[in-house]
């Protein structure tokens, strides 16, 4: 049996007639660029988490960028986050000028370390970008709790997170911004680069509005220095229907890593943590083993195809060597890139792949 890691091939076999409908219509209308299906998506989504303005931009990459410029980052400034995230992460600060300043994670969740903040915020610190890394919602409690002590913003990445929950309240939510990706692998993925900026704070929701459409605050009238990150027609209509979707296709992720944690708990695997307050959406599911390259070898030679969900920490990537971080620096995360490896999760992937997975790891073990 062969299992994919993903295969977005199965949701358009499942959903072509939608999909081919939608896209049409968008076509006989004949607008693409900020029209009624992007505003209809904005509406829809910010209703679906409970916040009040959602604005559409061309990738969560940009989402986070201008997020930052939205609270009037500039050069010089510093923001915290962790290492352990996608690369967009650190380069959306790299991109608005600040220096990123990394915290080590909790070895139980992977998300950042709560009590490792205060001692890395300086006088130049303006904000904190906590990463929801594969669906599992940060401790948001403390995280605000800091942030209104020293007077920072917090905004929340929440590309992986979409429908996750901290204590039954959606992420995306807590910060004064959030920024979410629709990539097309995403748990509310598009069908090519797509995001988003939420918040309930209405004077960065017009902030954000300018910055993403050359500041115009009407057609060739520029009140600020703005960017080109607008969500388009097709995305917004597609990702519009999917949203309906959504709680369902977490759902079947609920499903399959239920099947993933009763199927491996015996074996040595540090299997993924969850609280039993949250909601965890498992855009990726997470394992660490020991002989991590010849664990996945003998699964590929089994026809399951994983996944690395980071092999190097951002501190220790060429690009950032800037920085000057040394390895050691944050042991925690440092530690857990050598172990963690993502098992294939979507909602299409049948109950008899997930079995199969299963039977190999344990055969693997046997």
């Amino acid at each position: 049996m062969k299992v994919p890691f993903g295969d977005l091939s199965r949701q358009y076999k499942k959903y072509k007639k939608e999909f081919d409908n939608i896209i049409s219509s968008v076509f006989a209308n004949g607008n693409f660029i900020l029209g009624e299906n992007v505003t209809r998506f904005e509406n829809n989504f910010s209703n679906y988490l409970g916040a009040k303005h959602a604005i559409g931009v061309g990738s969560a990459t940009e989402a986070l960028f201008l997020a930052l410029k939205a609270i009037g980052i500039k050069n010089g400034d510093e923001v915290i986050t962790v290492a352990n995230t996608a690369v967009p992460t650190v380069s959306a600060i790299d991109f608005a000028g600040a220096k990123p300043v990394f915290i080590d994670i909790e070895e139980s969740s992977y998300n950042i370390n709560p009590k490792r903040i205060e001692n890395r915020i300086t006088l130049k610190t303006k904000a904190i970008i906590p990463v929801h890394l594969y669906g599992n919602p940060c401790n948001m409690d403390s995280i605000i709790q800091i942030a209104q002590k020293y007077d920072l913003k917090v905004i929340e990445d929440s590309a992986q997170a979409h429908g996750a929950q901290y204590k039954g309240k959606k992420v995306g939510t807590f910060g004064d911004l959030s920024a979410f990706s629709f990539y097309p692998s995403k748990n509310l993925g598009a069908n090519g680069d797509a995001g988003m900026v939420v918040t309930n704070n209405e004077d960065l929701a017009v902030k954000v509005r300018l910055l993403r459409n050359y500041g115009f605050e009407d057609r060739y009238k520029s009140i600020i220095r703005g960017f080109n990150s607008r969500l388009d027609e097709i995305q917004a209509a597609l990702l519009d229907f999917k949203l309906s979707k959504l709680d369902e296709w977490n759902l079947r992720r609920k499903q399959i890593s239920d099947m993933y944690n009763k199927g491996l708990e015996k074996l040595p695997i540090i299997l993924p943590s969850t609280v039993p307050e949250n909601k965890h959406v498992f855009h990726l599911f997470v394992i660490r083993v020991k002989q991590r390259e010849k664990f996945m070898k003998f699964l590929s030679d089994e026809g399951i195809s994983t996944v690395i969900h980071y092999p190097i920490p951002i501190h220790m990537q060429p690009a950032y060597k800037y920085l000057n971080y040394k390895k050691g620096f944050l042991p925690v995360t440092e530690k857990v890139a050598e172990e963690i490896v993502s098992l294939p999760i979507y909602p299409d992937l049948e109950d008899a792949e997930v079995e199969y997975v299963i039977k190999s790891i344990k055969k693997f073990f046997n």
